[in-house]
Parts: C-alpha cells; sequence; structure tokens
C-alpha cells in the first residue's frame, strides 16, 4: 500500500501542474516574460497604450461542437483577461468577425451573442471599448439586413464611419461592408459620413478657427480602424513573422470585397481621411505592409484572437501620441506548444506506468525465484539429509 502511494502521489501532482499550466500559468508567463508597450522616443507628449484584436469568432448554436466551443473560448478568455490584468491599456479596439453566426441571427441570438462576448471580453470601468462591425457580425454587403446592423449599432455604439478620441488621438472606424461602392442605400450613407468626416479634418489641418464642427482635440493625421484589409494582391507582400499565413494560402491572391478593400474604397479612404496608420483583421493571418508616397504611411492586419483560426493568436501594444505610433505584437499562447506539452506530460506518465510496471514484475519474479531456490536448493538438501541421520543415529 505505501509503495502504491508513493507511485501514485508524483503522478497525480504531474497531471494536475500540467493541466495548472496549460490552461492559467501559461498565460501569465507568456505575457509578463514576451509582451510589453513600445516605449516612446519622446516625451514631451502624452502618450495611450492601446490594445487591438480582432477575429474572436465567438461560436453560435449552429456550427461548432460544444467541447471546440469551451475550449476556444475559455482559451481567449484567459489571454483576454491576463493581458488587461497585466498591460492595463487605455483603450481596445476590436477590428470585427466578434460573433461567427451573427449573420445568421435572430434579434434573440444576436443578443445572446453580445452578452456573452460581455462576459467574456469585459475590461475596466476606466478602460474605452470600441468595436468595428466584421461580416460575421452583420454579413457580407449582399447578405446585410438593416435590422443586423441597427442591433449592432444599440449593441456596440457603432456608426458606418465612427469617429472617436483616445488621448488626443483621433482614430476612425469603418465599416468595411458599407464600402462596397455600387451606390446602395447603405454605402450612400457611408459615403455621406466619410465625407463629413473628411471636411472636420481638413479644416483642423489647415488650422482654421472657424471650423462648422471642430475637433475636441488639435489636428493629428487619424488612424483608421477596420475589418478588411486595404487592397492588396495576396499576403506574399506582407513581412514573415510568426503569425504569418502559411503557403500556399499567402500566395493565393485576394478578392476585392471578400478578402479585402477594392482598390477604388482603398483609395476613397486613403485621399479622404489621408491617415497615418491602418489596422485591420479579417485575414485571420499577420501582415505588415508599407503603403509608399503618396500615402506613407504602415498597415497592420492582426491576426485572429482564436486558436480556432490560427494556432498563434495575437494581440497588438500599440504605444500612440500625437506624434508617434509604435507596435509591438503580443505573441499569446501558441496552440501547438499546449498540445506539446500535454503529450510530453502523457509521454512521461506512460514511461512513469510502464517503468512501475517493469520493477514491481521484476521484483515479483525475483522473489518467486528465491522462494523456489530455498525450497530446492541441494544445500537445503544436503541439510535435510544431515537432518535425518542425526535423527536415526540418535535412536
Amino acid at each position: 500500500m505505501h509503495r502504491r502511494r508513493r507511485f501514485l502521489w508524483p503522478i497525480m501532482l504531474l497531471v494536475a501542474f500540467t493541466i495548472l499550466f496549460n490552461e492559467y500559468l501559461i498565460y501569465y508567463t507568456t505575457i509578463i516574460f514576451g509582451c510589453s508597450w513600445p516605449v516612446p522616443y519622446s516625451t514631451a507628449s502624452t502618450v495611450s497604450h492601446i490594445a487591438i484584436l480582432a477575429d474572436t469568432h465567438l461560436l453560435g448554436r449552429i456550427r461548432g461542437h460544444w467541447f471546440d466551443k469551451l475550449r476556444r473560448e475559455w482559451q481567449m478568455y484567459r489571454a483576454f483577461q491576463t493581458s488587461m490584468q497585466i498591460l492595463r491599456p487605455d483603450a481596445v479596439f476590436f477590428l470585427g468577425d466578434q460573433f461567427d453566426e451573427g449573420q445568421w441571427s435572430n434579434e434573440e441570438d444576436f443578443s445572446r451573442y453580445s452578452e456573452r462576448f460581455a462576459s467574456l471580453f469585459y475590461v475596466a470601468k476606466d478602460v474605452k471599448v470600441f468595436v468595428v462591425a466584421g461580416n460575421h457580425d452583420i454579413g457580407f454587403h449582399h447578405e446585410i439586413h438593416p435590422s443586423r446592423v441597427e442591433w449592432f449599432s444599440h449593441r456596440f455604439h457603432g456608426e458606418l464611419i465612427g469617429y472617436v478620441t483616445v488621448g488626443e488621438n483621433h482614430f476612425v472606424l469603418i465599416n468595411s461592408m458599407a464600402m462596397e461602392g455600387d451606390g446602395c442605400r447603405l454605402c450612400q450613407q457611408a459615403e455621406r459620413q466619410l465625407m463629413r468626416l473628411r471636411r472636420r479634418f481638413e479644416c483642423a489641418r489647415n488650422g482654421s478657427r472657424y471650423c462648422e464642427d471642430p475637433l475636441p482635440f488639435p489636428f493629428s493625421p487619424p488612424i483608421i480602424m477596420q475589418h478588411f484589409p486595404l487592397y492588396r494582391k495576396s499576403d506574399r507582400q506582407c513581412a514573415d513573422g510568426p503569425d504569418s499565413a502559411p503557403e500556399p494560402l499567402k500566395s493565393e491572391p485576394l478578392r476585392e470585397k471578400w478578402d479585402c478593400l477594392s482598390a477604388e474604397s482603398t483609395e476613397l479612404l486613403l485621399k479622404a481621411l489621408r491617415p497615418r496608420a491602418v489596422f485591420a483583421g479579417h485575414t485571420h493571418y499577420g501582415c505588415q505592409t508599407w503603403w509608399p508616397s503618396p500615402y506613407l504611411l504602415w498597415e497592420w492586419t492582426v491576426p485572429s484572437f482564436s486558436w480556432r483560426n490560427n494556432p498563434q493568436p495575437v494581440l497588438m501594444l500599440a504605444t500612440i501620441s500625437p506624434k508617434e505610433l509604435l507596435v509591438n505584437k503580443c505573441l499569446l499562447p501558441n496552440e501547438v506548444t499546449v498540445i506539446r506539452i500535454y503529450v510530453a506530460a502523457v509521454a512521461v506518465l506512460l514511461f512513469s506506468v510502464a517503468y512501475q510496471l517493469f520493477v514491481y514484475f521484476s521484483t515479483a519474479r525475483i522473489s518467486m525465484e528465491r522462494a523456489l531456490d530455498g525450497q530446492w536448493s541441494p544445500r537445503a538438501g544436503r541439510a535435510g539429509l544431515h537432518s535425518c541421520i542425526a535423527k536415526i543415529g540418535g535412536y
């Protein structure tokens, strides 16, 4: 019994520690030792710390196994809440596809998905949260129903073309599905809002004191936040990284209006807003692209935050002031790494069991052989014979 306990305790500790580490501690070790805010070059102006993530794809009632749903949501919950606890951003931007089945939902489903999203990705009261619409939230352009646009706007306080500030920095939130440019009512409304915002920025850029709708802070070029990336032919032009798309996916052409904005909509946005940076999601893999003259800006495509779409989720960390914009990638726990740890633990467990069984049966065999040798050995036979002779002589 004592030997059995000595064997079981290490096994139980190994199992408990492996689960505790993979499901909880790994998020702390990864973020504490691998993630940090970029350090600004100048301390003359106040900076804001912005966390950016995309494509959480919370599963609904139609697609996905219950265990898959539980596993992915736990991973995102732990990654996000640990990040918020350690990094403490000033604001968080979600770049679309918060849901996986929003485009098929009725109002009750949409409400339930929204509440689930809020329960997983809650933040402290002093942290601002901004949510951009994605095609899985309200549908692609051709399948958008006005009701879903209204539900999304009500839940997340979003417009087709939204304007927000964090610190003294200006951000423009774009509904990518409203940038189809086909003259529909949704697109016309988005273009009117875009032109109105363009006039506000141009007036502030020119330094006029008589702007019809002045900006709340001094002008600096805005930052675009949207779901679809700007137009590009494929991801081959992206810088390589651990979160990049693998081949042959990286070389596949991107479809305009499906995988990225059209060339026309891209030009419209860049000329109207003249941004200093663009952040997008949608492709599920990371990409960093430089736009040369006349635009002179960096575009970042943010990888999916869910293991379901990318084994290497990323949280983008941006340090922003009116004069600087610096970005670090926070590489969160990789699903492949977690699986390997579980496989290694199982291998150690099986080896330990096999070794203990080997020791047990070897010991049992040796004990049995000794017992048999003790009963039938020549020495034992001679001792028995001498005993018999002594008894006869004594008789």
